[in-house]
């Protein structure tokens, strides 16, 4: 018996807890995925101050929700099986603790757990203007495996509300973790004009 396809989706406590919702929503649309989720104390306050999302329905959408101070769950294993993780959005605090190694909670010990095991990371870096140093960690977590996606949307798309914005920079991380989506037109060219 073949092991489901499983993600791990992380919301770290920087602002733009939507990013990490949104990639929930999509992920969830796939009923062969099991999801499973780990939401940091900080993301916890950072839903309720700049969403209308209840942190009990976030946590609603994934299969199975891990405490961040569990270290000893399922995901903190390389003999667990994974496909790939997320960190939506991924603080510099938290972009420098995986580029350390510093396994002090959940999400940094999977993300570790998936350096280690050469699978997908994706983290959705959010802060601006960066330093040296945070350019520095970025560096470092590239050279161990992981793909830096800030949030930083396209506009050959025409976006029309915040939303579309929102969706170019989830369904590029999607990409990532070969996920499916319909969050934004793929761009095919100049369009024609007759």
């Amino acid at each position: 018996m073949s092991e489901p396809r499983r993600i791990v989706l992380a919301i770290s406590g920087a602002s733009g807890a939507i990013y990490g919702i949104r990639a929930l929503e999509t992920i969830r649309a796939d009923r062969t995925i099991e999801l499973h989720l780990i939401v940091s104390s900080g993301a916890k306050a950072t839903i309720a101050y700049e969403t209308d999302r209840s942190y009990e329905d976030v946590l609603g959408l994934a299969d199975v929700v891990h405490d961040e101070k569990n270290l000893a769950a399922s995901v903190a294993s390389g003999t667990f099986i994974t496909h790939g993780m997320l960190v939506a959005p991924c603080s510099i605090r938290t972009m420098a603790a995986i580029a350390n190694a510093l396994n002090d909670n959940l999400i940094v010990r999977a993300a570790d757990v998936h350096l280690k095991e050469r699978r997908k990371l994706v983290l959705m870096v959010r802060e601006t203007p960066l330093n040296a140093n945070h350019l520095r960690l970025m560096h470092e977590c590239t050279l161990a495996g992981a793909v830096i996606l800030p949030p930083v949307p396209g506009f050959y798309q025409k976006p029309k509300t915040l939303m579309d914005l929102v969706d170019h920079s989830v369904g590029k991380a999607l990409d990532q973790l070969g996920i499916e989506h319909q969050l934004f037109r793929r761009w095919t060219g100049p369009e024609r004009t007759s």
